[in-house]
Parts: structure tokens; sequence; C-alpha cells
């Protein structure tokens, strides 16, 4: 017996509110579901692809799911995850950002130096 594909989603793009991907045509009519923390999203479509193999799968971006921080959306068929998504926003997000800049050059000081000396110390 052969072993049925694995199911594919990929995304395309996020727009107007809405995140879009393409379902591999490998089981027809794959019932999709969106989850935030533990929470499940109404609102999924999956539709048939006109002239083409596989289905169009657009999810809603919850209003539930727009909070401060990164807030993550899971894409499932049964209890296997295809695909996820996430979303960050916020103040939190702006300062962790900048704290995380700051380390990256204080390390990125540190490896010039002890390349410098390298340097120096080899031409000799």
């Amino acid at each position: 017996m052969a072993k049925k594909p694995a199911l594919t989603l990929t995304q395309t793009r996020i727009a107007e509110g809405w995140w879009e991907g393409v379902l591999n045509d490998a089981q027809a009519n794959a019932s999709v579901e969106a989850w935030h923390q533990d929470r499940r999203i109404g609102g999924v479509e999956v539709t048939k692809l006109a002239g083409k193999s596989g289905q169009a799968v657009r999810v809603p971006i919850a209003g539930s799911v727009l909070s401060e921080g990164v807030q993550t959306v899971l894409l499932k068929v049964g209890e296997e995850v295809l695909a996820s998504f996430t979303i960050v926003a916020g103040v939190p997000l702006e300062e962790d950002l900048r704290a995380e800049i700051s380390l990256l050059r204080a390390e990125l000081d540190l490896l010039k130096r002890a390349f410098r000396r390298h340097c120096a110390e080899t031409a000799s």
C-alpha cells in the first residue's frame, strides 16, 4: 500500500488582516485550524485553487492575537502543525530590540579588539 504524501502548508503572504497560504493537494478537504494560546481561532477558509492542484488557505488575524509582545499562531490539521506565523508588537519589544542591539554592539567591539590584537601579534 502506497503511503500518502505529507501535507504541506506554505505561506504566500499576510495582507489586510489575513494570513494566506497554499495547502498541497495530498488530502482533499483538509480541515485546517488556527490556534493561539490554546484557543481556536474561527473563520479559517479553505478553498480549491482554480486550475491548480492544492487549496488556498486564509486565516483571519483575530483581534485577540494582537497584543503586546510576541504572539504565535499555529496552523494545524488534526494534531499535526503544518505552519505557524508570529506577530510582534508593543513597547516592550522596542525596549528588547534596543537592549539586543546594544549587546550586539558590545560583542562586536570585543571581537574587533581581539581581531586587531591577533593581527598585530601575527604580523610581528
